[in-house]
């Protein structure tokens, strides 16, 4: 009896220990995770940016953007402003070629007007 009580302790306290490291390594993961996501995500974003494609894509959208802008009546060139001020507005301008660097400073200087 005394063996059976003893063999179910020590069953019960291994449990209990796989149990606990179990814990102990999921949370660190979790600990580790939450504090290194984030950085880890702003580097690759970071990465991302520096490439030519996205730079490349960035530019021809926003001259495809500028395109429209100028075939637009009056009534859309205000939307459409708004649209391309929103998407570079995050983009470096040093990055733009003149002429849509130039045009990109007009609609701001324009927005500015209007208010």
């Amino acid at each position: 009896m005394k063996e059976t009580r003893q063999a179910i302790g020590t069953a019960l306290a291994v449990l209990c220990a796989i149990l606990a490291l179990t814990w102990i390594v999921q949370g660190n993961d979790f600990f580790l995770y939450k504090a290194f996501a984030p950085k880890y995500e702003a580097a690759r974003r970071e990465t991302f940016e520096q490439t030519k494609a996205y730079n490349q894509g960035m530019v021809q959208e926003l001259q495809n953007m500028q395109f429209e802008y100028v075939k637009a009546d009056k009534a859309h060139k205000a939307a459409l402003a708004s649209i391309i001020l929103h998407r570079a507005a995050d983009y470096p301008e040093d990055k733009l070629p003149a002429d849509l660097r130039n045009f990109i400073r007009e609609l701001k200087r324009e927005r500015s007007l209007a208010r």
